[in-house]
């Protein structure tokens, strides 16, 4: 491949106009402006900017099961060729990334049947990192909505519900991170498939998501919340960061999700405007 400076210059040119009108149209700055996820405007000011909602995709990720680790090598540089270019390998469901319907729900749909309509969300936030630092297994129940709805009012129809647990901190030691327990098994916190049940039937929800690796606890042997979810054609978000940042309730979230042809799911980039 042949590049030369005009072509380069070009391509600056539209990457620059590209990154542009994509701040613009999410209401943050323009070139030049704090990065996404990046600290708060000084007091006083109105906008906050979005908030980053994803972790980097690194080789160093914990993988759901060791050994499914991403990995990457250097194609070409700029030195030698010219350009820069890597190639990766890679699951579906690594990194912060979405479980389509297709997932666990056999004829399901795949990524690129889900909708614009469907990846651009009010989002609500239960906090349960309180009791999940005292317990890795818990999950969230229908007690904990209803009590979330006495204090912030009804969860919205057609909302993403994020479970924030403080696993998010644990990223970087993949151990702590999966929970590996002395029984050689994983434990961090999920959601209960009785409180999927309750959001699906009774508030109409569109997606989960959990700042852990599954949306299911980690000790579950039949990932029930994946059934009960995928099952009534809806999606998971996993590996979300952040959600310390959110608010309770007022967010939208907006999920970029990478459209694999057939595919079970994805990465995503994740952003929420507060």
């Amino acid at each position: 491949m042949c590049i030369s400076n005009h072509s380069t210059t070009r391509r600056g040119a539209l990457a620059g106009g590209v990154a542009a009108a994509a701040a613009i149209a999410l209401g943050g700055p323009a070139l030049g402006g704090p990065a996404l996820g990046g600290p708060a405007r000084a007091a006083g000011s109105r906008a906050r900017g979005p908030l980053d909602l994803t972790h980097p995709l690194t080789t160093g990720f914990p993988a759901f099961e060791p050994g499914e680790e991403a990995v990457r090598h250097t194609v070409a540089t700029i030195e030698k060729d010219g350009y820069f270019l890597q190639e990766w390998k890679i699951l579906e469901h690594i990194g912060t990334h979405v479980d389509a319907p297709a997932h666990f729900t056999k004829g399901g749909r795949v990524a690129t049947e889900l909708q614009p309509s469907e990846l651009i969300l009010p989002a609500v936030v239960i906090d349960i990192a309180a009791r999940a630092a005292r317990d890795a297994d818990t999950i969230v129940t229908v007690d904990d909505l209803r009590a979330f709805e006495r204090r912030h009012g009804r969860i919205p129809e057609g909302a993403a519900v994020l479970m924030h647990s403080g696993w998010a901190r644990k990223v970087h030691d993949a151990d702590a991170y999966r929970g590996t327990g002395a029984d050689g098994g994983m434990h961090f916190p999920g959601f209960g498939a009785d409180a999927c049940e309750w959001l699906l039937r009774h508030r109409r929800i569109r997606s989960l998501g959990v700042d852990t690796l599954s949306i299911d606890p980690g000790d579950s042997t039949d990932f029930d919340t994946h059934l009960v979810l995928t099952g009534a054609d809806r999606y998971g978000l996993e590996n979300l960061a952040n959600l310390d940042r959110l608010p309770a309730t007022g967010a939208t979230i907006i999920v970029g999700l990478i459209p694999y042809e057939g595919g079970s799911g994805g990465q995503a980039r994740v952003l929420a405007t507060r």
